[in-house]
């Protein structure tokens, strides 16, 4: 089935543009047509295999939009092939454009909708994949896609509080780093040539300075190569499990960033496990499925060892409390649900916790780090003012 683009003047006079598919430029321009659309222009684009293939990234958000629009059109009674079609026209991301046609064209072919997603990963997250497919066993497609749109936005959610978080730290070490080499390649060099000038033995503070300073001048270039560097070689250490699985651990023992990351990670295993209690899957496939997508080593070894705790009998609960990494509070609501049989409302209520301690973090962060940054800033530049103030004091003290 051939690929045609678009443009035309809509039934409300406003002009308008997209994807057909069809067997042949006519079939398009009948469908087209048909549809109260004046074709101005219409040519072959392929088809959406082959469009497929050209994908790029597409954002959560813009996912979260077409799921959820999915699930109110078949809440609707819409047949899913025109509400795809809908989708795709309206949709202003080329790549998810490209995506949502192929899944059109698969469905048409006989494909299931899973099966259609699952064929367009690079697009669509596994998870979604996996409850698309239960919801087409138990016959509750749309509210299958609507837990999923729901899951994918809290994710969303948990993201902007971390970009929100680090945004005011990143701009003043960025600032500051900027005003400290300003000073050492500028100003600096200025002041120790007139120091240099009164004759004076220079002190061993100021002595280093100056061979900062002239180290700096010298080799200016060195600077932007370091960042660079080093997140060459951390993401090299990261490819060993063990390097991984060490490096996360220091992170999560940092003051301060403990309480981020560590509540970070907490509210994504929960808002992931609650997810996979409402899709019906095993306990022992849900841990897998959250170990893997987890971004903590440490964490993807504590559940890897829950699952198999669980594959020979244990209670979740039971094998929680071998790993310090989750707190009481985790340990005492997975207790309940298992007990009680409502471990997704259990869930919901523990991913609400940690999702508002984020959000309460992320707006406490800048003000816990600002002391931390001001003093470090405070003694370098403490360091600075002496190292160019002593030289200046003992040509004073001669004098008198």
């Amino acid at each position: 089935m051939g690929l045609f683009a678009y443009k035309g003047i809509d039934i409300h006079g406003g002009l308008t543009k997209g994807f057909v598919q069809a067997e042949e430029l006519n079939e398009a321009q009948k469908d087209l047509v048909s549809k109260g659309l004046s074709i101005l222009t219409i040519k072959a684009a392929g088809s959406a295999s082959k469009l497929r293939k050209r994908s790029g990234k597409v954002k959560r958000r813009d996912v979260i939009e077409f799921v959820r629009s999915t699930s109110m059109v078949l809440k609707a009674g819409i047949p899913i092939l025109d509400a795809l079609d809908d989708l795709g026209q309206t949709t202003d991301n080329k790549d998810l454009k490209a995506a949502i046609l192929d899944i059109k064209e698969r469905i048409t072919s006989g494909s299931t909708m899973s099966d259609a997603f699952k064929a367009n990963g690079h697009v669509f997250p596994d998870i979604l994949m996996r409850i698309v497919k239960i919801g087409e066993e138990t016959g509750r497609l749309e509210l299958s896609l609507m837990d999923v749109a729901n899951h994918l936005q809290r994710l969303e959610d948990l993201s902007e509080a971390v970009k929100r978080a680090l945004m005011y730290p990143i701009f003043v070490l960025i600032t500051t780093g900027g005003a400290l080499l300003f000073w050492v390649v500028y100003v600096m060099p200025k002041l120790f040539v007139v120091i240099k000038e009164m004759g004076v033995p220079l002190p061993f503070l100021t002595r280093m300075l100056l061979f900062v300073s002239n180290l700096t001048q010298s080799h200016w270039y060195i600077i932007p190569i370091i960042p660079v560097v080093l997140i060459f070689m951390i993401k090299a250490a990261k490819k060993r499990e063990n390097t991984r699985y060490y490096l996360d651990l220091f992170i999560m023992k940092l003051p301060i960033v403990k309480l981020f990351i560590h509540n970070k990670l907490l509210a994504f295993f929960s808002e992931q496990m609650r997810i996979m209690v409402i899709a019906g899957l095993t306990f022992d496939r849900s841990f897998s499925i959250v170990a893997a997508s987890m971004d903590s080593e440490v964490f993807k070894r504590a559940l890897t060892g829950i699952r198999e705790k669980i594959l020979t009998g244990s209670r979740i609960s039971d094998a929680l409390r071998g790993y310090p990494i989750f707190p009481p509070m985790v340990i005492r609501l997975f207790d309940i649900g298992e007990s009680s049989g409502n471990l997704d409302e259990q869930l919901a209520f523990l991913s609400d916790i940690y999702f508002k301690k984020l959000d309460a973090l992320s707006d406490k962060l800048s003000k816990m780090i600002e002391p931390i940054l001001m003093t470090v800033v405070g003694v370098i530049f403490a360091v600075m003012i002496m190292a160019i103030l002593l030289p200046i004091y003992d040509v004073v003290s001669k004098f008198k």
